[in-house]
């Protein structure tokens, strides 16, 4: 069983940055991939990038790849997402999620956070 918290999200300007925590429990998170997804309003659940357990690849959508990067530090149990330059079209609820396998397709995940609401103004 792993339990996830997300924090750091905000209102922010265009341009600017945030950095994005995910906090989680259990005694093997570090095999666990963990995905960060977000939800817009109106708009279906969209994965925006993950890292993987023992290795720690990653990977990133088409729209935020070399202004988002995901990290983890499996002594404090916590992955980030630091997000720059932000735009008006990232507002949405961030979730982070953790899944024994590799596949990011949202279906993979087993436990979810509550999110976290990042709102970009232009």
């Amino acid at each position: 069983q792993v339990q996830l918290v997300e924090s750091g999200g905000g209102l922010v300007q265009a341009g600017d940055s945030l950095r994005l925590s995910c906090a989680a429990s259990g005694r093997t998170f570090s095999r666990y991939t963990i995905g960060w997804f977000r939800q817009a309003p109106g708009k279906e659940r969209e994965w925006v990038a993950g890292i993987m357990g023992i290795g720690g690849r990653t990977s990133y959508a088409e729209s935020v790849k070399g202004r988002f990067t995901i990290s983890r530090d499996d002594s404090k149990n916590t992955v980030y997402l630091q997000m720059n330059n932000l735009k008006p079209e990232d507002t949405a609820v961030y979730y982070c999620a953790a899944a024994r396998g590799e596949d990011m397709r949202a279906s993979f995940f087993d436990y979810w956070g509550q999110g976290t609401q990042v709102t970009v103004s232009s």
